[in-house]
């Protein structure tokens, strides 16, 4: 089994986790174990994209960010581990139910029922409730603007683009389709790409960034993206950035 380091370390370093992932972790090694099955019992029907290994990356991006920001690392490592036990709800609605608002619901309960103290209840339902942040309810505590971060930042970087492809995978879309306006094309389609991805959503995470350093990692990831496309758009091409049109 290979352990991570400690700037590095998740939940996912091993599999099933063993004992050295857990003595750094803020809530103790049994708690944090039983959180993150929790959150595996929600999340096992969603799978691909935003199944646990989603979570376990977003927890420990939020424990790195939270460590170099002073946050209470309590509350992150909570609440990135259930921040998207709300998912299952949210697909079996067709959207009508927002993930993050049914996920805060629902961990109000779990927190409770394992001897979480009503202020930190409220504090990482807060986190959870607001990490998607497409409405009136911004992130408000440093803990909530560093679990949204993380959450996006998962979506970018080369982390990011396996993501896309995976998920273009599950949707049937094609490899590439730099020639089509990505504009005038639908998600869940053949044409929606990893490459429609990045044009339509992707390439303006980072804009979104709300603590230093989420937006230092973004401007990476960003880079990186950016390279790769533009190579992937040259061997599609055969191997000269402009062959599609001479």
């Amino acid at each position: 089994m290979n352990c991570l380091p400690r700037e590095i370390e998740s939940s996912a370093s091993c599999r099933p986790p063993c004992d050295k992932c857990f003595p750094d972790y803020p809530l103790g090694q049994a708690l944090t174990r039983k959180l993150r099955d929790l959150a595996t019992s929600f999340l096992d029907a969603d799978g691909g994209c935003h199944g646990i290994d989603h979570s376990e990356r977003v927890h420990a991006t939020s424990l790195a960010i939270g460590r170099e920001m002073g946050a209470k690392l309590e509350v992150l490592s909570a609440a990135a581990l259930l921040h998207d036990i709300g998912r299952r709800d949210e697909h079996a609605s067709k959207g009508k139910i927002c993930h993050a608002v049914r996920g805060a619901e629902l961990a109000a309960g779990l927190l409770a029922a394992n001897a979480f103290h009503p202020g930190e209840i409220s504090e990482i339902c807060h986190c959870i409730a607001t990490h998607r942040f497409r409405d009136n309810t911004p992130p408000l505590s440093l803990e909530a603007r560093i679990l949204f971060d993380a959450d996006k930042l998962d979506s970018i970087g080369a982390i990011g683009i396996g993501r896309a492809f995976l998920f273009a995978g599950q949707v049937g879309a094609r490899l590439h389709n730099t020639e089509a306006d990505v504009t005038e094309t639908s998600p869940y389609t053949v044409e929606d790409t990893a490459y429609r991805e990045f044009m339509v959503k992707l390439i303006r995470i980072r804009e979104r960034m709300l603590t230093p350093p989420g937006r230092k990692m973004a401007d990476e990831r960003h880079d990186f993206m950016v390279e790769f496309f533009a190579r992937l758009e040259m061997e599609i091409n055969g191997g000269e950035p402009d062959a599609r049109k001479s």
